[in-house]
């Protein structure tokens, strides 16, 4: 099996943070990734962070990079000065979404001078021809969609504006997955949909997750961890999971892997290698 692997960090809030990034980003920087990204926190919190990350990643790694921008919580001069100085520094991967709402907000509330979807983001940035773009996309539907059909509809649209290839949420099963790309391809999106891939790092955090995504649990994966939990056994588990996971979707035609790696290595790295993905570096060049 042969594929690419991508991975994403957030930025780093305190100077023990800012360690664990780069800590994180050095263990994985050998499997040579096709492009790393950076997230925006809800409510656009961390808008210079991102900023400031994207750019010492660019500088000091030569990794390909891809900065999240929001619509969260600025005007479209604000979101596409932002946007233009990306591009000034040399980064033009963009990862275009409407964002999450700031904790304690009720939902997506769009300024009244700023983006009112990911659409009109998509679209603006498209019109500019500077950038390539990636948005989100959500196998379980996403907990706004009116149904699961709208879901489908309205990542075409996202498409249609300009959008180059899309990166799913998360999920638990690889049918999942699958049926959400045939309902794509039924749908005529013929874009790239990449399968984002969580190694579960903490089951407690995993399960919040999911209940705040909508993302269903299967029963049997509970019930495991439940079991390795009591015997101190999750990372393993873990691993095993997130391996069987990805081997299922390489094994359905799957070409890229997205990782969501919490601004943690070991399981994700774990899993590479067990897929063979990573360059061996035991291998040595003769001259």
């Amino acid at each position: 099996m042969t594929a690419s692997i991508s991975y994403e960090f957030f930025p780093p809030r305190s100077l023990d943070a800012s360690f664990r990034l780069w800590d994180t980003i050095g263990a994985l920087k050998h499997t040579d990734p096709a492009f790393v990204s950076v997230t925006y926190g809800a409510g656009g919190t961390t808008r210079k962070l991102t900023h400031d990350a994207v750019e010492a990643i660019g500088k000091h790694t030569g990794l390909p990079v891809a900065a999240h921008l929001t619509c969260v919580d600025a005007s479209r001069e604000e979101t596409l000065d932002i946007a233009q100085r990306y591009a000034d520094a040399g980064v033009t991967q963009i990862v275009a979404l409407r964002g999450d709402p700031a904790k304690g907000d009720q939902g997506f509330q769009p300024r009244k001078d700023g983006f009112q979807s990911s659409v009109q983001l998509i679209d603006a940035l498209a019109r500019i021809g500077r950038f390539d773009l990636t948005v989100g996309a959500y196998p379980d539907t996403h907990p706004d969609a009116a149904s699961p059909q709208a879901n489908i509809d309205w990542l075409k649209r996202k498409i249609d504006a300009g959008a180059t290839r899309a990166i799913t949420q998360f999920f638990f099963e690889a049918d999942t997955f699958f049926r959400f790309r045939d309902a794509c391809a039924k749908a005529g999106i013929t874009a790239p949909i990449l399968p984002g891939i969580l190694p579960i790092q903490s089951w407690a955090g995993t399960k919040r997750f999911a209940e705040r995504c909508q993302t269903p649990i299967p029963a049997a994966l509970a019930n495991a961890f439940d079991t390795a939990e009591r015997d101190n056994r999750s990372s393993l588990l873990a691993a095993v999971v997130c391996t069987e996971l990805c081997t299922a979707l390489l094994e359905g035609g799957v070409d890229h892997l997205h990782f969501y790696t919490l601004n943690a290595p070991g399981i994700t790295r774990d899993v590479v290698h067990a897929l063979g993905l990573a360059p061996d570096l035991s291998l040595e060049k003769v001259a």
